[in-house]
């Protein structure tokens, strides 16, 4: 009789537990959002995501997307603007491969990008350790290699066309003092990817400059400070300290400066015109060739040749992805 009364008298554990628990009422639920945040900072942030999502779907997404339609299409002026432009699908990719201008014009872009990306970055990292030993006026010197990085394109690349001129151009005088005969820089199929390499260069230096001057800030001075007392010189404490620890700083300043030497369309324009003889023709001017340079736009290769630099821009961008995750988990 006494249990039976005990165990009616004491509750059952599963209403002690419910009784414990406390259950939201719906004044209390009511400004959050599923995710439990409130709902008026979800607004907020999407307010503040807008303007970026806008941008990226105007410039870049939609461009690009236009431009993948204008390849696979065949498009006129009057389609260009009317539409109606006949679907070819892969039909302008096979025209432009099979095109007397392709493989040169590929030729022309690896050695253009590949050469300017190792003196680019080789110049860069140099004078990047060079700056990092402070001495008398390193300020100043290194503010004045930032100019030509500062300098729109355009007059960048008029003034290397008046330093190149075969008549009046500052270098051929030079060569005329010394007595070497002048030089057809911008005229000659021998000389003209050569001019505008090296113009280019000498505009992506201080881009490199400041990148990976920046990158030796971040290494320990503690570090070399070992590596002396070590016995290690000048050189060994390059390679195996400031070296291997700027790889991840060298790894994105040349995947930048791939992105942007693809798509040098100025000095080359400006300096050549792709020519002569398609001598100096990459895909950026080819592809503007195509679209804008002639009387009659051939809109669709042009868009072609372009997407074939997206992809090459995207499939170099990829592996640094991979790589970089490789890295971080080892």
């Amino acid at each position: 009789m006494t249990d039976t009364t005990q165990m009616a008298a004491a509750p059952p554990a599963r209403a002690r537990r419910g009784a414990a628990t406390t259950v939201p009422t719906p004044a209390a639920s009511a400004g959050k959002a599923p995710g439990g945040k409130p709902r008026s900072q979800r607004w907020t942030a999407w307010g503040f995501l807008a303007p970026v999502v806008i941008y990226l779907a105007v410039f870049y997404a939609y461009p690009l997307y236009r431009n993948i339609d204008l390849s696979l299409h065949n498009y006129t002026v009057r389609s260009f603007v009317q539409g109606g432009a006949p679907f070819t699908g892969l039909q302008n990719y096979s025209d432009i491969v099979q095109d007397p201008t392709f493989w040169p014009a590929l030729t022309h872009t690896v050695i253009f990008t590949g050469v300017s990306l190792f003196f680019q970055y080789s110049i860069g990292l140099a004078l990047a350790v060079f700056f990092v030993k402070h001495f008398p006026l390193s300020s100043t010197l290194r503010a004045l290699f930032l100019v030509p990085w500062l300098l729109p394109l355009i007059v960048s690349a008029s003034t290397w066309s008046w330093m190149l001129n075969s008549d009046s151009g500052v270098v051929n005088a030079v060569l005329h003092t010394l007595g070497v005969g002048p030089v057809n820089w911008l005229t000659s199929p021998t000389w003209s990817l050569a001019s505008v390499t090296v113009a280019n260069i000498w505009i992506g230096v201080p881009f490199n400059l400041v990148v990976l001057y920046s990158g030796l800030q971040t290494i320990p001075d503690s570090l070399y400070e070992a590596a002396a007392l070590d016995g290690a010189n000048a050189w060994q404490r390059f390679w195996r300290i400031t070296f291997p620890l700027l790889r991840p700083v060298s790894a994105i300043t040349l995947l930048l400066g791939l992105v942007y030497t693809l798509k040098v369309f100025d000095i080359i324009w400006i300096m050549t015109k792709g020519g002569p003889n398609d001598s100096s023709t990459t895909f950026a001017t080819w592809s503007y060739r195509l679209g804008f340079g002639n009387l009659l736009p051939h809109f669709g290769p042009g868009s072609a040749v372009g997407n074939l630099l997206v992809l090459i821009a995207l499939v170099f961008g990829l592996l640094y992805v991979r790589v970089q995750r490789k890295q971080n988990a080892s």
